[in-house]
């Protein structure tokens, strides 16, 4: 039988020399059951740009097979808002794994890095927003303290048929 290295998921802050490779896993992970902007095409927008800066991402690292690590994730985090009344709120404005990396913790390990990023950043809430169907994301949101905090059924209208918008959330605070 062959021997298998597995890595430690290492999650560090992304720089602007991640903007390629980060472009490349979030086409490769697009799918209808979290998008709500059609499927990338060329030519391809930049995955930094003005509204979406390398000092709002954290990006997972993980070896596949026996190679070094290579980015396996990435999390988007951001103030909802610009307004001083809310700055004690972050909002997860993306998430996605890579398939060779999925099942082995990355995504649960950004949360939990995003948990500790708001918190040292003054935060004692988080937020989100799931697409109603996307099961599997509500229950790891759900696993890690963050529960429906309102739905707006029918928001959106994908490939033929309506879906809920549900917003999540959880404190910050132990």
């Amino acid at each position: 039988m062959p021997e298998t290295h597995t890595h430690p998921v290492h999650v560090r802050p992304a720089v602007l020399a991640d903007d390629a490779v980060l472009g490349d896993l979030d086409r490769a992970t697009w799918s209808t059951l979290h998008a709500v902007t059609p499927r990338p095409q060329p030519p391809y927008e930049p995955f930094f740009d003005e509204r979406h800066r390398p000092e709002s991402i954290l990006v997972a690292e993980a070896g596949e097979g026996g190679g070094g690590p290579r980015p396996a994730g990435y999390l988007r985090l951001v103030p909802p808002t610009p307004l001083a009344c809310n700055t004690h709120v972050r909002q997860i404005q993306g998430l996605a794994v890579a398939e060779w990396a999925r099942g082995r913790g990355v995504a649960r390990t950004l949360l939990r890095a995003a948990f500790a990023a708001a918190r040292a950043d003054g935060a004692n809430r988080m937020t989100l927003r799931v697409l109603g169907h996307n099961a599997p994301a509500r229950a790891l949101y759900e696993s890690e303290g963050f529960v429906v905090e309102g739905v707006l059924p029918g928001e959106f209208f994908l490939h033929g048929r309506y879906v809920d918008d549900v917003m999540m959330g959880r404190s910050l605070t132990p």
